[in-house]
């Protein structure tokens, strides 16, 4: 993997994809289940039974990121800011189960107050603990985005 040809995506870009990502899912999954179980659904007493509440809080959310991130290697978020994810070792498109140990991370990455998050702004490839469960990277194409001219 060339370092000139691409650029380490770093927090707050991935923080602006991360909310993209959120507010289109929540476009998608609310009619949905407005239409399935009514407003009752978000109250205190449910209507929907516990097994609808993993389908569309959990099961839902994984599969469509996952597809995206097989099909197209970034959610509509990373795409809107460029970025990409890639093999952490060559550069090239990772294999899915690179990409399902990589969703698994998040959830050890938030389990300590979102420290395993906050570590990509820190490290120096840019990767949180999800990224390195994974052995990914989230680049984006430096011809895409040339530097500011200095001065």
């Amino acid at each position: 993997m060339d370092p000139n040809e691409f650029e380490f995506v770093g927090f707050w870009p991935r923080v602006v994809a991360a909310i993209v990502d959120s507010i289109l899912l929540l476009m998608v999954l609310t009619p949905l289940i407005l239409i399935l179980f009514g407003a009752s659904y978000f109250g205190e007493s449910r209507a929907a039974p516990g097994s609808m509440v993993f389908l569309f809080e959990w099961l839902l959310p994984a599969l469509a990121v996952l597809a995206f991130w097989v099909a197209r290697q970034a959610t509509p978020g990373k795409m809107l800011i460029g970025a990409k994810i890639v093999d952490a070792v060559t550069g090239a498109k990772p294999i899915p189960g690179q990409l399902v140990l990589r969703y698994v991370g998040y959830y050890v990455a938030m389990l300590p107050l979102f420290i395993g998050i906050l570590w990509v702004a820190f490290d120096r490839r840019k990767q949180g603990w999800h990224d390195k469960i994974g052995r990914t990277l989230v680049v984006r194409d430096r011809k895409a985005n040339p530097p500011a001219p200095a001065g």
